[in-house]
């Protein structure tokens, strides 16, 4: 009779994790596109962060775990006082940025926000900086940063190109930790083998269930999962370069491995080998701080208002015509109970575009949702899947978010209209990049002093400048 015994001879790592690490350890990052995307996410994503530092909820969760605490040579948190530890300040700026659904987008077999990973990477640029300076060593620069932006978006990209985590239940911030724990891993002067055993600690975290990100339990720690993610991958890449051992066969072992216990028994899949075709395509949030898939139908509603605005008591019926994503995770009926669980909600945030030719994150607050108009609009709206948009949505020439919002009044008569791609589309960059632009300026102005805006302004659109900042220089400067 054969013993039962299992055989403990180590394996070889996953695939996933060693092209994963080599494509972080020898890949180098040469395509302008990407490197001019990636300043316009950094501003953008730094934006949405100051933005969102006005929010008293998102505002009360910075700062150090014991207050008062400082952190000699620490990690800044940009558009505060803040000087912490790099886990901590890791989550507080990946909290900022992420608070109010602003930043940018990444919509495949499964969504996310690639940005999020700006929480680890900013922190630990700065860490690493502080340190280095003490010991009379150069900082890193902010062409490091980019660089390393570039990839933690293909990371968590490429990943979610034929990946769906959100069809078993897990939350795609699993990505962010993937995605960070490899860079900054490296950024800390990890070596290819210390990459890999950080991914491996990253997968056998697990990952989050989505249930704060969904009806009937939507709530604001939707805003802060990133940042927890980003977090702990910093933490755990502190460990890596402590000594801390990997598993590296933390995906294919059998029975025990992320494969078995959370994907169903399926091996990832890949569309396209690791390189910059995520930064070079991601989707910026322009217009309105809303859930992507909502984007194109708030756009779509807002180009109705006036034709709308003065007859809602006339309205028999709003159909709204999407695809299959938005119906899986923003379609909902019912009470609305929180600001996360409105900026959720594919008929609300068209409800707003409707009545009000515009949505901003004001438009989530309990007074604003008061206005019974919203919900009666809600009341009247069915919302269909439309089998073309599905498709297009997924081809990855096009990736269209397309959404239809048509409007059928008591006499008969109907208005429609039909908005494919969203301003923050790469088909629209000539468009859409002046008013992001037009955002960022905004936002620092929330922030900071006019002078100081300015300066930081006049650096942050000069690409060569920026790129030669060292980081510690450029983290001073966001300081309040």
């Amino acid at each position: 009779m054969t013993a039962n015994v299992d055989v403990s001879t180590r394996p070889t790592p996953d695939q996933v994790l060693l092209d994963i690490a080599d494509y972080v350890c020898d890949f180098e990052v040469e395509s302008d596109t990407a490197l001019e995307t990636a300043r316009h996410c950094l501003i953008d994503t730094l934006g949405c962060g100051f933005l969102a530092l006005g929010f008293p909820e998102c505002a009360k969760l910075l700062g150090p775990i014991v207050p008062e605490t400082y952190v000699p040579n620490g990690s800044r948190v940009p558009g505060t006082q803040f000087v912490l530890d790099p886990v901590k300040a890791a989550w507080d700026i990946g909290c900022m940025i992420r608070w109010l659904d602003f930043n940018d987008t990444w919509l495949a077999a499964e969504w996310g926000h690639p940005s999020d990973n700006l929480g680890g990477i900013l922190a630990v640029g700065d860490f690493v900086s502080q340190r280095a300076l003490m010991a009379g060593k150069p900082s890193l620069t902010m062409s490091d940063v980019l660089c390393a932006m570039v990839k933690a978006h293909e990371i968590q990209g490429c990943l979610a190109l034929e990946n769906s985590f959100n069809r078993v239940g897990l939350d795609h911030v699993l990505l962010v930790r993937v995605a960070t724990a490899a860079v900054v891993t490296r950024m800390l002067g990890g070596t290819r083998d210390q990459v890999v055993d950080a991914l491996s600690h990253a997968f056998v975290d697990g990952s989050s269930l989505r249930t704060y990100r969904h009806a009937p339990n939507a709530g604001p720690r939707k805003s802060w999962a990133a940042g927890d993610a980003t977090s702990r991958a910093v933490r755990i890449a502190l460990l890596v370069l402590k000594g801390e051992i990997g598993y590296p066969s933390a995906l294919s072992a059998p029975t025990w491995g992320f494969y078995d216990v959370s994907f169903g028994g399926n091996a990832f899949t890949f569309q396209r080998p690791f390189g910059s075709y995520v930064m070079e395509n991601i989707l910026f949030k322009i217009s309105f701080p809303a859930e992507f898939h909502a984007q194109t139908a708030v756009e779509a509603a807002v180009c109705l208002h006036e034709r709308v605005a003065g007859r809602i008591h006339e309205i028999e019926k709003i159909l709204l015509h999407t695809h299959e994503s938005a119906i899986r995770i923003i379609s909902k009926t019912g009470p609305l109970s929180n600001f996360a669980d409105r900026d959720h909600c594919l008929q609300y945030m068209t409800a707003i575009g409707l009545l009000r030719g515009d949505l901003t994150a004001g438009d989530y607050e309990d007074e604003a949702a008061a206005d019974p108009r919203i919900d009666q609009l809600r009341e009247l709206m069915v919302v269909v899947e439309d089998e073309g948009y599905s498709r297009d949505y997924l081809d990855p020439e096009l990736r269209s978010i397309a959404n239809r919002v048509e409007v059928e009044f008591k006499d008969g008569s109907k208005i429609q209209e039909e908005v494919e791609f969203p301003i923050g589309h790469r088909f629209r960059r000539e468009e859409g990049i002046p008013k992001l632009i037009d955002k960022f300026r905004q936002n620092l102005r929330t922030r900071f002093p006019a002078a100081q805006a300015g300066r930081i302004e006049s650096l942050c659109l000069d690409s060569r400048q920026l790129a030669a900042t060292p980081v510690a220089t450029f983290l001073d400067m966001l300081a309040i």
